[in-house]
């Protein structure tokens, strides 16, 4: 597996050095740019998106506020669980660096000396965006969007092959798809007893344990007691 795409003849290869020649050509700024975008700035990006979700559905409220919230809770636990994952694929697969194997790309990052393929970053920011598209579809699309920008920006500082962005893709998807279902039933009676709770109800909405103090005046119970004691102050008058 070491061996992986060692050829300059495949396509892999030379989409690697076709992407990456761009920063040869690029201003030095415009590779400064790319470098920070690439490394820390999408990455960051896609967590302000949750974050502006989150807060775009505590403000609204209602009862989809306590699902979405526990899906965006998935978000970070996703990305985490699909890194943990891809440690021992690296490991197996032990692929190295582009640069390592590879004469006259232009590395925009130094130090990075541990195997490439699965792309930790793709992995991360996917993850995040899937998990966040499963929270809220506009959210996620531009989640989505971001994630791609990441993964050219990762072939493009000549760190990661292409196919090793699109392994970070996929595998950043799977974990947050498939093991979203079970994810959203331990979460969501979590967030739901949250949104209850009169100190932290405002995490999950604006309107905290004022929003169940309203349902329950929907519950037939609860309609009757309500009845039954205007009609004692009615008696008592």
């Amino acid at each position: 597996m070491a061996g992986l795409a060692e050829s300059g003849s495949n396509p892999d290869v030379e989409l690697l050095y076709d992407i990456n020649g761009l920063a040869k050509d690029a201003p030095h700024w415009v590779d400064r740019v790319m470098e920070f975008t690439g490394e820390y700035g999408l990455l960051l990006a896609i967590v302000l998106l949750v974050l502006g979700c989150w807060w775009s559905v505590r403000r609204r409220g209602g009862e989809e506020a306590a699902p979405t919230v526990a899906a965006l809770l998935w978000a970070p636990l996703a990305a985490g669980v699909a890194v943990l994952v891809n440690v021992p694929i690296r490991g197996f697969v032990e692929r190295p660096r582009p640069f390592k194997d590879h004469q006259g790309l232009e590395v925009l990052v130094s130090g990075k000396n541990d195997f490439s393929f699965v792309s930790d970053h793709a992995t991360l920011v996917m993850a995040l965006a899937v998990a966040l598209f499963v929270a809220n579809r506009r959210f996620g699309v531009a989640g989505i969007v971001l994630a791609l920008l990441g993964g050219f920006c990762r072939v493009y500082m000549g760190v990661h092959y292409p196919t090793d962005v699109v392994g970070g893709f996929a595998l950043g998807t799977a974990v947050a798809l498939l093991l979203s279902p079970v994810a959203m039933a331990l979460l969501t009676p979590l967030v739901r007893a949250v949104e209850r709770s009169p100190r932290a109800g405002w995490l999950v909405s604006a309107r905290g344990r004022a929003a169940y103090t309203g349902r329950d005046a929907l519950i037939p119970g609860a309609r009757q007691e309500t009845a039954g004691a205007a009609e004692e102050r009615d008696l008592a008058a």
